[in-house]
């Protein structure tokens, strides 16, 4: 397999629902900002609009339900678009990337939530995507703290926020193998917290890695 290529740059934000990904993006793209960088903040699935409209077919509850190994090819059909589109373009600028979710989400979602083989997971990530983040940040909470947090926004669940809490709780313990498999790349972060409590440790921790 093609071995991947890692920018230090690229920063991807991961963790399960309600976490409070896009706090913490704020937080890192207004700092990075202050100090002069560019920053492009993007999401997963999405962020170039074949991808996005690959989002709203995997999300929209009224479609026929995918199979596993179908959600799996879109969620990488999309992430090769976003990858190729916007996230190495904007590296190779010299910005730095902020992205909500990226392929650690597929081993947690599709692996490690619905049983896909991670094997295959592994192929796609190293034939169709080719990078992974210098930086990873993993917002964990407890799943019934975080589906409260989500429930308490509003609006109807998508497909997969809809899934049960079994579910989630399997996505959870497959974000934390991740961790543990990749210690230098990972920094978790109890997301319990109060929201201005992580994105602070998230500060630092970007400080850190930066320094």
């Amino acid at each position: 397999m093609k071995p991947l290529q890692s920018y230090p740059r690229f920063v991807s934000i991961e963790g399960g629902e309600g976490a409070g990904k896009s706090t913490v993006i704020h937080a890192l793209r207004d700092a990075l900002e202050s100090q002069g960088e560019r920053v492009v903040s993007t999401r997963e699935p999405g962020g170039t609009p074949l991808a996005e409209m690959i989002r709203a077919l995997l999300l929209d509850p009224s479609h026929e339900p995918a199979t596993h190994e179908t959600e799996t090819l879109l969620m990488f059909a999309a992430r090769a678009q976003h990858v190729r589109e916007t996230i190495v373009p904007a590296l190779e600028s010299g910005a730095w990337v902020l992205c909500d979710r990226f392929t650690d989400s597929s081993y947690a979602y599709q692996g490690a939530g619905r049983g896909v083989d991670e094997a295959l997971i592994t192929m796609l990530e190293h034939e169709c995507v080719g990078i992974e983040p210098g930086l990873t940040f993993l917002l964990d909470i407890d799943v019934a703290a975080g589906r409260a947090r989500m429930h308490s926004r509003g609006g109807a669940p998508d497909r997969i926020e809809s899934e049960r809490e079994e579910f989630f709780e399997r996505v959870r313990a497959g974000f934390m193998q991740r961790a543990e498999h990749a210690p230098e790349r990972f920094r978790v972060i109890d997301a319990a917290q109060a929201a201005d409590v992580v994105a602070a440790a998230a500060l630092t921790a970007l400080k850190t890695y930066r320094s």
